[in-house]
């Protein structure tokens, strides 16, 4: 498969959010009830990171790992009269899509460094459409994605710096592992990236170890932005973060930034026409403004709106983001 037949082939699942209709043999018979009063849930097994199956990983001998935590690829779906919530991470149906974006995050971003991303049990997309019903199943996630990074730093990283990134709802796990980080394994931390997420006052309080990123060289901090066409198109959840940074020109001030870039995912890149891009960081809610965006396919199932960019954080910025995470790991690596 050739470049331009590969770009749109793996984007198309890659987006997150999308919904999974999803027809497969019976899960384990291991449920919860959640004490808010949700509806019982039954669980898939849970996996176990010293199997291979349970990684996508990508070995370039670099000098560096990626440690990334995929977003949402999962959709309710109905089994035996049973409704499901969670990815089924040994089920090939439902890992497809969690494959296609390792995949694409991988080629996108990370360079000459290692890629390490692991499946786990994240909630669906009808999870996020009501807050209370998302805070009580993400427990599980974080469970899982806590497992894996455990197993990771114990078995697979051998000493390395690394890069944590998230996106989404990988984002909210990310924020987690660094509050719960030892001070050993955070100094060989180059940096994290919590793209499409927010960070509270209240995080920062809480864990030292979540510090801003102020330019395109420090390192131990944290990455963060949400990008919309202006404040009226922003998801709620995401207004006012704490931590905001540009991704085009690494600044946490107003002045924007300007590169062009193909609109889409969804089509060859050879055969679009580069929307010219201007991006600027709001100082009121903290929200990357971006204007001469052309694309029209970017909006969410369920919980997206026309001018919330959510969807587009990575590919919008993936150049950007492939040479700073080089750049930063360059900058660790001279301390």
């Amino acid at each position: 498969m050739n470049k331009k037949q590969f770009i749109p082939f793996f984007i198309k699942q890659f987006l997150p959010f999308i919904i999974v209709v999803i027809a497969f043999g019976l899960f384990t018979q291991c449920r919860m009830q959640h004490k808010d009063g949700l509806s019982e849930d039954m669980l898939p097994p849970t996996p176990n990171y010293s199997d291979t199956t349970q990684w996508y990983v990508t070995d370039r001998n670099g000098e560096a790992d990626v440690f990334y935590i995929i977003s949402t690829e999962t959709g309710d779906y109905a089994l035996d009269g049973k409704e499901y919530h969670y990815a089924h991470t040994y089920n090939d149906s439902v890992r497809q899509p969690l494959y296609s974006e390792m995949l694409g995050v991988d080629t996108l971003l990370s360079g000459r460094l290692n890629f390490y991303s692991p499946y786990y049990r994240q909630c669906s997309l009808q999870s996020f459409t009501n807050d209370s019903t998302a805070e009580a199943r993400m427990p599980i996630p974080l469970d899982d994605v806590r497992s894996a990074f455990k197993y990771y730093m114990t078995n697979l990283n051998q000493g390395r710096p690394f890069i944590i990134a998230g996106f989404s709802q990988g984002a909210i796990i990310l924020l987690q592992l660094l509050k719960e980080m030892d001070d050993s394994t955070y100094a060989r931390m180059v940096a994290a990236y919590a793209i499409g997420t927010t960070i509270t006052q209240k995080m920062m309080d809480e864990c030292p170890k979540i510090k801003p990123a102020l330019g395109a060289e420090d390192t131990g901090v944290t990455i963060c932005y949400n990008s919309v066409r202006d404040a009226q198109c922003s998801d709620k959840r995401h207004e006012r973060s704490a931590i905001a940074i540009n991704p085009v020109n690494w600044r946490t001030d107003s002045v924007a930034a300007v590169f062009a870039t193909e609109p889409t995912p969804l089509l060859p890149v050879a055969e679009q026409k580069k929307d010219k891009l201007s991006v600027s960081l709001d100082p009121t809610t903290n929200l990357l403004f971006v204007s001469g965006y052309t694309a029209e396919d970017y909006v969410l199932p369920l919980i997206g709106q026309v001018g919330n960019y959510h969807s587009r954080e990575i590919w919008l910025y993936r150049q950007q983001l492939r040479e700073n995470m080089a750049r930063r790991t360059a900058a660790f690596r001279k301390r």
